[in-house]
């Protein structure tokens, strides 16, 4: 070895030149071996790579590195989740293009990554502001228009009026746009749906099949989804040949209904306030409320009498109606039927306007809800309810709505809480919605030779709007129909679109005439996915959806992308995420260059389980580093004398190259297992620590005990590689071996050295620990007394008394009992 000190920047500058040259992570299909995809969530090119970047591009390296040890034919690929909203803002902070500030944050985070020695393979490489890859997915909108699976409607959306763009519910906190901090309003605009509720019950169904999920993004979808059971039911209006409709999951509270309740621009409603300026300025006021249903739960219940009455579809009653801001005119009917005794809101709500309790559910048969203080919200026995008491809860639902039905009133349903996916933003950086209007033929979808539609890239937004609204260039055309003047659309994709699919492109990047080849067949579905948690909805269910929609264009044969979920935790200093905005930052460049690219990764997969949050530690930093420099010296000491061939089996060995020898291979059961199955990298690198204690206490120069320091030697360079592979490669070649560590095979556990021929056992008298003795591992209990008696500690404790009783627990312990 030609360094006698640990050198990091230098033999990793060596070994990233070697892997770049030699194209090492470059992979082919190859049906002669078992494909493993690891991939782990695209980072948006903001500029420099954060800790949570590093964290998560490490797991995945790591997985990829094991597989690949294991004879697997391993994809790693990487990419740039590249419009949205940043490079807008930035680009107009710089005054400079989106496109010019994503490219060259993109070339200085890629210098970034192989700097930390991930091992993917550049030549698939994609970003998605790049036409070749958003080609793709405009032409499969343009097969789902053409499918019914797309649509355009009017809808009332989160405006922020500072973004000037649609927000979708999630981005909207405490009312106020999750960028810009401006308080949302409703606005009423004509946007593009993509039918993702078509899929709601696969989407919820297929959860079941996803074993290698965690179960809490499961049921986050799962709740998402929201699949419910219940009754559609029509409230005759008073006077009108029409009914208010309302959907409700507890038909068997029927009977307490005191009010409806309907969204401030219900059509009734609107229609009311035309005559009533009081009502009409309540209207006004619930336009700038937010419609994330979040928002909705812990603001201010506000409401109005509207004038209008129901009647009550099974006693014929009055029922007053109301407008409240707590209603959604886009979610379900956009009314629904209030019941203050059994439901807490309610509840609140004909408090604060002295409206009508009405108990009509009881805990047991002899005893009524106490309703003075809060509502009853458990489902029990059915109580004042006319010919329904006496029945439970749970059969309500068949009898009401066999009653309903009877009226033509109602009627069992299966709702869903999952709305259609709204894709279209008024934003400029994102990719364009291929559609043109005709003002004779309508809207229709871009041929698809006239795809891609490009976005133009030379445009600095000045914030008023999207650029593309205004510029003649871009959104002035012919129509493919009938050959008129017309106009492109303006709006873009919301930028979840292209990450719903990355996963997919990386398989057939290569091909310029589809979306995808028999490639993706070989590859899909992805066989480790990682990232974090965040993304445990919208991401995840878009993804999963989009699979879908390719599988059902023949594009890919799975029904799901992801098989594994790994979802690691944030990175934390004193306690806090890092975060640029609260400046506790810790830059990983810096560290590299101080410490290598090897320390970092060992620190950041030694911290914490990756599902857990990773505190930073400057001192957990500096012993990751002092670890591998003992690895280092220890190896060198070893190769100093000169290499041995390995040892390969325990028999003739001396007890302590025997004992280093069962730790060496208790270490490889170990690790196989945390890394392979577990994941839990931190215990792996904890073992491989472990053992390191022992081999640096051991002292043997004999050909025996070398050979046993050289097979030990060479096992945890393999098990450490996947954590630190600048460090592994070269002491891999230091050891004698050849070839690329990642090549070689992992270490497999000698079974026979796990078998011990002596062991230990605890030697008590009178109950007390006063030694300890080794005898044969199959010692019978005459040779244990024996030993254990000669012992001359033991012997102090006897000394002049006589022994009572002799105890043997195999295995165990000896306890001699003596009086005197």
């Amino acid at each position: 070895m030609s360094e006698v000190q640990y050198n990091p920047q230098k033999i990793e500058a060596e070994i990233q030149k070697y892997w770049d040259e030699n194209e090492t992570f470059v992979v082919e299909e190859d049906e002669n071996k078992e494909k493993y995809y690891c991939l782990s969530m695209f980072p948006y090119p903001s500029g420099k790579l954060h800790m949570g970047h590093v964290r998560n591009y490490t797991i995945g390296d790591v997985i990829s590195r094991y597989q690949r040890m294991q004879g697997k034919n391993v994809l790693q690929p990487m990419g740039w989740d590249a419009f949205g909203l940043p490079a807008e803002n930035a680009a107009m902070a710089n005054n400079v293009a989106p496109a010019k500030w994503t490219y060259e944050n993109i070339d200085y985070m890629r210098t970034q990554l192989k700097s930390l020695g991930l091992g993917y393979d550049w030549t698939r490489e994609v970003a998605t502001c790049h036409p070749e890859y958003y080609r793709w997915e405009q032409w499969l909108f343009t097969k789902l228009m053409s499918e019914g699976l797309v649509y355009r409607k009017l809808s009332v959306v989160n405006w922020d009026p500072v973004d000037m763009t649609v927000l979708a519910n999630e981005q909207v906190i405490d009312g106020k746009g999750w960028r810009s901090g401006a308080q949302v309003e409703r606005k009423e605009i004509n946007q593009w749906f993509l039918r993702i509720t078509d899929y709601a019950e696969e989407l919820l169904t297929g959860l079941d099949e996803l074993d290698g999920w965690p179960e809490q993004v499961k049921t986050m979808q799962r709740n998402w989804i929201g699949k419910s059971t219940g009754l559609q039911i029509s409230f005759p209006i008073k006077d009108k040949e029409a009914t208010l409709d309302v959907y409700t999951t507890r038909p068997d509270t029927l009977m307490g209904v005191t009010y409806l309740a309907i969204a401030s621009d219900h059509p009734l409603c609107v229609k009311a306030a035309v005559h009533n300026e009081a009502l009409e300025a309540f209207i006004e006021d619930c336009s700038h409320v937010s419609t994330a249903e979040a928002d909705l739960e812990t603001m201010e219940k506000r409401g109005m009498d509207t004038g209008i009455r129901v009647m009550h579809p099974i006693t014929g009653e009055e029922v007053p109606v109301w407008a409240a801001n707590f209603v959604l005119m886009n979610y379900g009917t956009g009314a629904v039927m209030s019941v203050p005794a059994h439901d807490q809101r309610d509840y609140e709500f004909a408090k604060k306007y002295g409206l009508a309790i009405k108990a009509v559910i009881a805990p047991n048969a002899d005893e009524m809800a106490d309703v003075s203080e809060e509502a009853f919200t458990a489902k029990g026995i059915l109580v004042n309810s006319g010919e329904f008491d006496g029945l439970k809860s749970k059969q309500a639902l068949h009898a009401m709505a066999k009653v309903l039905g009877e009226k033509n009133l109602g009627e069992k349903q299966t709702n869903y809480r999952l709305r259609d996916w709204g894709v279209s933003r008024q934003r400029y950086w994102g990719c364009p919605i291929p559609v043109i209007y005709c003002p004779a033929c309508g809207a229709l979808p871009v041929p698809e030779d006239q795809l891609p539609v490009k976005l133009p890239e030379d445009v600095v937004p000045d914030g008023s709007g999207s650029p593309l609204a205004k510029m003649d260039s871009f959104k002035n055309c012919e129509c493919p129909q009938c050959g008129g003047r017309a106009t492109r659309e303006t709006d873009t994709f919301d930028t979840f679109f292209e990450s719903s699919w990355y996963h997919a492109r990386y398989t057939s990047k290569s091909n310029s005439e589809a979306m995808l080849d028999e490639r993706a067949d070989y590859w899909a579905p992805v066989d480790q996915y990682i990232g974090g948690v965040e993304h445990a909805i919208l991401h995840l269910l878009y993804a999963r959806f989009f699979h879908k929609l390719m599988r059902d264009q023949g594009l890919v044969s799975s029904n799901e992308p992801f098989k594994k979920l790994l979802t690691q935790g944030m990175v934390l200093l004193d306690g806090t995420k890092m975060s640029k905005s609260k400046g506790n930052t810790v830059d990983p460049q810096g560290l590299i260059e101080k410490f290598g690219a090897d320390t970092v990764r060992l620190f950041i997969m030694f911290a914490a389980p990756p599902e857990q949050s990773l505190e930073w530690s400057d001192k957990g930093v500096e012993g990751s580093f002092r670890f591998l420099n003992r690895v280092w010296r220890q190896a060198q000491s070893h190769i100093e004398t000169g290499l041995v061939p390995v040892a390969t089996t325990s028999e003739g060995l001396e007890k302590a190259p025997k004992a280093i020898r069962f730790k060496l291979h208790e270490t490889i059961q170990k690790v196989t297992d945390d890394v392979g199955r577990r994941q839990t990298f931190n215990t792996a690198i904890a073992a491989c620590m472990e053992l390191m204690n022992e081999l640096s206490k051991f002292e043997d120069s004999s050909d025996a005990g070398r050979s046993v320091m050289q097979e030990a030697l060479e096992a945890l360079v393999l098990m450490l590689s996947p954590m630190t592979p600048h460090i592994a490669q070269t002491l891999w070649i230091a050891l004698g071996k050849d070839g690329l560590v990642v090549d070689a095979t992992w270490p497999t556990v000698d079974e026979s050295a796990l078998v011990k021929s002596e062991i230990e056992l605890m030697v008590q008298v009178n109950g007390k620990l006063r030694s300890k003795i080794e005898v044969a591992a199959d010692a019978d209990k005459e040779t244990i007394l024996a030993t254990a008696k000669a012992d001359e500690t033991v012997l102090k404790f006897m000394d002049g008394k006589e022994i009572v009783k002799e105890i043997v627990v195999p295995g165990r312990l000896v306890n001699i009992v003596v009086k005197g």
